[in-house]
């Protein structure tokens, strides 16, 4: 066989997987060409270390930075703002490389049309840990550009020129200098250089590393941010949609009725299993829809109970996520140790509900959305009217919260139906209610753990069955659903750090009927509770220290290094070897979520017969902080998050309902229940990692483990006041 004949040989890297992936059919070739447990195993291993989706975006310069005559430069932000200050940490990241000032960054937020088109979204902790080395790339590419035509314009040698604050300094007499805004706007037919544009060093960083101030909040402050509740447009109208009375209902029958006669209404919509008003107001459109004659085809009834039992049922099932040795058979005969883990359906419980105001012309449609990801609603919209992408717009505004529940937005096609139907601007925004009873929920988890111990308390067999609800799996295609054999948004966070010779932890998806995706951090609070929920049992049954039993099961590895090293911190931060306050009990956990280590200690008592969280210490190791203001508030609001679901929350089914409809059914941690928090962020690089959710993943054990040393009742299920 000749060279050029011979198959292509897969390597087992990450760019080796992600090019597989990337071309059709290429999950089967892998699956084929490795045998499908392997294949399934190699990529839990590359998703377990903290892997992210590519950076596919342009390189060019012109596209994401627009020199403004002034020395101002714009740049083109891909990623939305959601409140975990993605704007800032990016703008830092290009004011670096690019030699400017922090105040001579400005910035605009692309839309689906581009110029920067990022078909990825804004989820998964990716944004400024995948945009990094190409954010520097570009701006790079763009410094050496500008200093090329500066040291052409002061009449000297280029590696006489160095760039300051925007501009072109003469390093032998620096009073000779010339401005980007001057240079931009001398005729000159640029180009880029002909090698790679040196990377600023780190230790010659100005603003990578340093608190700088949000670019998101002045607007915020002053009520000058537009949300998508907030938009607003010239002719625009309001919308309101039907709901079922029961979840996984479908519309049989639909009749305008009595709805076109009430004042105000503008248009009744009605399309196979949609059913919706357009009125002058908000109000109006809502109160229509008890005009409409609607008959309804209903599901079986189910129950909370039934939800829970069909997790249950599958405990033994599952794909293998990660295996060493063969903990099954190691087991055999030991003295074994069990514990079930369970957390329930919960929602996303946004500031801002989801909202959408969508203008359908005859030659362009033009959208405003809440949305984490406008090219894939773009796209929805565009299949869903019969139009060309290229005519479809969705302009993303700011968001009153993500948290993954605005990676898709049925809204926004909501709003394109009924703006399609009358030909005017549609807002429609849904309200609280709808939001609890008709949005997709965190998935239930059940978890099932076997260990043993030897005599001097080392863990020589751990096996773990994971069963959960949908995260990830409805948004990828089904071949990549068969090579995985697991939904790697429902157990991330499953997986174990610790080196134990014998390890099994499988994972496996239960069809619901009660729609689950996306929440903050996937999986990663809900399994992280149950995996270091366990391990403090099992330092317990060993008779050890909960912190040095974990220090003891580290790998000697780079990241077992890290690991080690973020213990020790939170344990210095809460003196975790003195006794504390009576009354008080200290508990600890750690995780490791895209790439990011964060180790928690919360410490607990009770006021009355109520258990109060009193205080947190978290550190975390990031890589390196890009902005330490900014991963400090996303570290503190992911604790905020993970106690509030850790304590109170919890959705339940009522008569194949959910049974919250607003906040007095589903109570929230409130500022009265909110500890004192202190985090340390530690530098183990040059390299950022995920910052908005890894943080949040040990709270709810470090907060059951202190309940365990407070009374000795080991709770294993959430909401530990529920």
């Amino acid at each position: 066989m000749s060279e050029s004949a011979r198959p292509p040989r897969w390597r087992m890297t990450r760019r080796g997987f992600l090019i597989g992936l990337g071309l059709a059919g290429g999950g089967l070739a892998l699956g084929a060409l490795f045998g499908l447990p392997a294949a399934r195993l190699a990529l839990s291993d590359l998703l377990g270390d903290g892997f992210g989706p590519p950076a596919t975006l342009p390189k060019e310069p012109n596209l994401w930075f627009a020199i403004q005559p002034d020395g101002q430069v714009m740049m083109t932000m891909p990623k939305v703002e959601m409140g975990q200050g993605v704007h800032t940490a990016l703008a830092q990241i290009a004011a670096e490389e690019l030699g400017v000032s922090w105040e001579q960054i400005q910035i605009a937020q692309a839309s689906s049309l581009g110029p920067v088109r990022d078909g990825a979204g804004t989820s998964a902790s990716y944004s400024v840990m995948g945009l990094f080395p190409l954010l520097r790339e570009t701006a790079a590419t763009l410094r050496e550009m500008l200093r090329a035509a500066g040291a052409e314009q002061l009449g000297i040698e280029i590696a006489q020129a160095q760039v300051s604050d925007g501009a072109v300094i003469d390093s032998a007499d620096p009073t000779r200098r010339i401005g980007f805004g001057t240079l931009v706007s001398l005729p000159r037919d640029w180009q880029p250089p002909a090698e790679a544009a040196p990377l600023t060093p780190p230790e010659r960083w100005r603003i990578i590393g340093q608190p700088t101030p949000r670019l998101d909040l002045p607007a915020k402050i002053r009520g000058l941010a537009t949300y998508g509740y907030d938009a607003r447009v010239e002719g625009m109208l309001y919308g309101a949609v039907a709901r079922p009375p029961r979840l996984g209902a479908r519309l049989r029958r639909a009749a305008p009725g009595t709805a076109r006669e009430r004042p105000g209404v503008v248009e009744v919509v009605i399309r196979d299993g949609f059913a919706g008003v357009v009125a002058e107001s908000r109000l109006t459109a809502y109160a229509a829809l008890n005009d409409l004659e609607l008959e309804w085809e209903l599901p079986p009834p189910f129950s909370q109970q039934d939800i829970d039992e069909r997790l249950a049922a599958q405990a033994n099932a599952g794909t293998p996520i990660q295996k060493r040795g063969d903990a099954t058979r190691a087991l055999q005969g030991a003295r074994v140790i069990e514990a079930t883990y369970r957390t329930p359906l919960a929602a996303h419980a946004n500031l801002e509900p989801q909202a959408a105001l969508v203008d359908v012309q005859t030659e362009r449609v033009r959208a405003w959305v809440s949305t984490q990801s406008p090219i894939q609603v773009a796209n929805t919209l565009a299949s869903l009217l019969g139009r060309k992408p290229e005519t479809v717009e969705v302009i993303p505004t700011y968001l009153g919260g993500g948290f993954g529940r605005k990676i898709t937005t049925v809204v926004a096609s909501e709003a394109a139906l009924l703006s399609a139907a009358v030909g005017r601007p549609v807002h429609v925004g849904w309200t609280r209610t709808e939001e609890f009873r008709h949005s997709y929920l965190r998935p239930p988890t059940y978890a099932t753990f076997r260990a043993a111990l030897d005599a001097t308390g080392t863990i020589v067999a751990l096996e773990q069955r994971h069963v959960s609800g949908n995260v990830l799996f409805e948004l990828i295609p089904a071949p990549l659903r068969w090579l995985f054999g697991s939904d790697f948004g429902a157990w991330r966070g499953a997986r174990l750090v610790y080196a134990i010779t014998d390890l099994l932890v499988t994972s496996h998806i239960v069809d619901l009927p009660v729609p689950t995706g996306p929440w903050r951090g996937l999986g990663l609070l809900a399994n992280t509770f149950a995996v270091e929920s366990f391990i403090d049992e099992l330092a317990v049954a060993a008779k050890i220290d909960p912190l040095e039993f974990r220090l003891r099961h580290l790998p000697n590895t780079p990241v077992g290094r890290r690991f080690r090293a973020t213990l020790l911190a939170v344990a210095e931060m809460s003196n975790w070897s003195e006794t504390p306050l009576p009354g008080r009990a200290r508990g600890i956990a750690c995780s490791i979520d895209m790439n990011t280590i964060a180790a928690h200690v919360a410490e607990v008592g009770y006021e009355g017969d109520r258990l109060r969280v009193y205080r947190v210490w978290a550190a975390v190791d990031p890589g390196i902080a890009i902005n330490p203001d900014g991963l400090i508030a996303q570290t503190e609001g992911g604790i905020m998050m993970g106690l509030s679901a850790t304590l109170f929350e919890r959705i339940t089914i009522q008569d194949g309902q959910i049974a919250a409809g607003n906040f007095d059914r589903y109570p929230l941690l409130t500022i009265a229940d909110a500890p004192e928090v202190q985090v340390q962020l530690l530098r183990s690089g040059d390299q950022p990692f995920g910052g908005g959710e890894p943080p949040m993943g040990p709270i709810a054990a470090a907060v059951a483990n202190a309940l365990f040393a407070l009374s000795g009742e080991r709770r294993r299920e959430l909401p530990l006041l529920g």
